[in-house]
């Protein structure tokens, strides 16, 4: 596939996703339309999990594909607002991410929605 097919696929894709962020939590932020694999770019999978993830001003809950690639995400709000966001979207059918990792712009990062309460 091009690159440019990737984007565009990936970008319907992701704005499906999106549109579910903003159907529990009035906002939701596309990230990526694509991943590169061995070289090759695709886009971005049909399927929705979600997680929640730190980054460097709060919490974000995300959608993924099964490869763990964020396809939209939440603002960044305080960790029980964005664990909220979590619950209301597997409320709605979508399903936790099971991998304790995901991949947001060019950074891997842990899912938090397990932690224990400290």
């Amino acid at each position: 596939m091009q690159y440019f097919q990737a984007v565009q696929q990936g970008k319907i894709r992701a704005n499906k996703s999106q549109m579910k962020l903003f159907d529990v939590a009035g906002f939701g932020m596309l990230t990526l339309t694509t991943k590169k694999i061995d070289g090759k770019f695709f886009p971005v999978g049909e399927e929705d999990f979600t997680a929640v993830i730190q980054s460097e001003e709060g919490y974000v809950a995300v959608i993924v594909d099964k490869d763990g690639y964020t396809k939209a995400q939440s603002k960044k709000v305080e960790k029980n607002e964005a664990l909220e966001i979590f619950n209301k979207l597997r409320d709605s059918g979508v399903p936790e991410y099971p991998e304790s990792s995901i991949k947001i712009w060019t950074e891997d990062r842990p899912t938090i929605q397990n932690e224990s309460s400290e």
